[in-house]
């Protein structure tokens, strides 16, 4: 696994449980954390050997997150692009600095998102989401024949004997 495909599965993986921001946050901690090792001598494979499994170091993350409650963020905006340039590709940065009037309403309105869950994502494996509509069908479908066996008894005579007086009627 390279560089590229880590940073997107530890992406994935951290959206299922952190809202956006803090998923942009501990990417960014993870490239510049590559780079560093990078940096100091270490190859992009030693490294991410180091780091291990991107999933499994998502699930250590939103643990943490969760047992720690909400964590205040960072000063900075950080965008990332990824940039493809044939079998590779690379990750072009950009911070944005803000004044302290804006990091506060941006603090504010993460806070608010926080409230409401509007910045989780929820991702449900395809294999769950058809085992549920089966449950669903399935019962929705004894449900029915239920009330059609508790019901067939009272209306099946009904019906017959309403038959009986028509036939009877218009005979006359």
């Amino acid at each position: 696994m390279n560089r590229i495909e880590f940073m997107e599965k530890l992406q994935r993986a951290l959206a299922g449980g952190l809202n956006s921001r803090q998923v942009t946050e501990n990417v960014r901690y993870y490239q510049e954390y590559i780079d560093m090792e990078i940096r100091k001598g270490k190859s992009e494979a030693e490294v991410l050997s180091g780091l291990g499994d991107p999933r499994l170091l998502a699930k250590s993350i939103i643990e943490a997150n969760k047992r720690a409650g909400r964590s205040e963020g960072t000063n900075l905006n950080y965008d990332e692009e990824v940039v493809g340039n044939g079998a590779g590709g690379s990750y072009s940065n950009t911070y944005h600095y803000q004044t302290n009037g804006d990091y506060e309403n941006r603090e504010r309105a993460s806070y608010e998102e926080d409230m409401t869950g509007a910045g989780k994502i929820f991702r449900m494996p395809g294999w769950l989401l058809l085992l549920i509509i089966t449950v669903f069908v399935l019962l929705i479908i004894g449900v029915a024949f239920s009330l059609i066996s508790v019901l067939a008894p009272i209306l099946i005579p009904v019906l017959v004997i309403t038959l009986i007086v028509k036939l009877f009627q218009s005979n006359r």
